[in-house]
């Protein structure tokens, strides 16, 4: 399965926000908790929804949108 398989986007879930497939778990809150320094471990089990791979693809979705815009800090 590809990591993006994962990412959903639905103007009806989390005002279009994108989200874990199959949750509300929008993928800034993955992310905002790694910036955190909270461990993957911690994470899975604050949110036991998720896999492994469901991190891994809100990485990958960050990394990309890195890539395509210019965020001013």
């Amino acid at each position: 399965m590809n990591l993006f398989e994962r990412i959903t986007i639905d103007p009806s879930v989390c005002h279009g926000k994108a989200c874990i497939k199959g949750s509300r778990i929008p993928v800034s809150v993955i992310l905002d908790n790694l910036a955190e320094g909270i461990s993957k471990e911690e994470i899975l089990k604050s949110y036991p929804s998720l896999s492994p791979d469901d991190i891994l693809a809100a990485i990958a979705y960050g990394a990309m949108l890195a890539k395509e815009r210019h965020i001013a800090l």
